[in-house]
């Protein structure tokens, strides 16, 4: 815990070595975060960057050296929700507020033999932009429909229908591999 909070100290004198140390132990972990939400590893890695970016920028507001990790993450899944509405004209954005919500809660279980983390990875890059969003967010991240909705500017029953659709597509495809 001490070495934590030397290097923190470090970074917060913005000391390029301490840098150079908190990326390396913390890159990779973080890119698996953020390929999580693009569509390529090219994309990911862009966000990765903007991430230690941010981080460096803001770790004067680090409290305590405990929370660094989790601060990190949260710092990347908000600069990938950024990456995601500063490209949403590129995007296929389907507005589906109107649509009505099944309840979901079928047994996933049958499906998954024989799936790698591999597969699942790169099915949820494959799958529409607001989708995947949702679904990262949901499922992997914690939020809530009310967090993800005012995250994305959308409304609550539109992020419930999008990660019902993300798990449909998900399921569709395993179902059939």
């Amino acid at each position: 815990m001490e070495a934590l909070e030397n290097l923190i100290n470090d970074l917060k004198a913005g000391k390029r070595k301490a840098q150079a140390v908190l990326y390396k132990k913390y890159a990779p972990s973080l890119l698996g975060l953020c390929m999580r939400y693009g569509k390529s590893k090219a994309e990911a890695e862009d966000v990765l960057q903007e991430g230690f970016i941010k981080i460096f920028e803001k770790i004067g507001g680090l409290q305590k050296a405990s929370s660094l990790e989790p601060w990190m993450k949260r710092i990347m899944v908000n600069t990938a929700i950024n990456s995601y509405h500063k490209n949403l004209k590129h995007y296929y954005h389907q507005d589906i507020d109107d649509i009505q919500i099944q309840d979901g809660s079928e047994d996933t279980s049958e499906y998954m033999g024989g799936i790698t983390p591999e597969k699942v990875l790169k099915s949820v890059q494959e799958l529409p932009e607001g989708y995947k969003l949702v679904l990262n967010m949901y499922v992997f991240d914690g939020f809530s429909h009310k967090e993800i909705a005012e995250e994305l500017s959308i409304s609550i029953n539109t992020s419930k229908t999008q990660l019902l659709k993300a798990r449909r597509k998900l399921r569709e495809k395993f179902k059939n591999a």
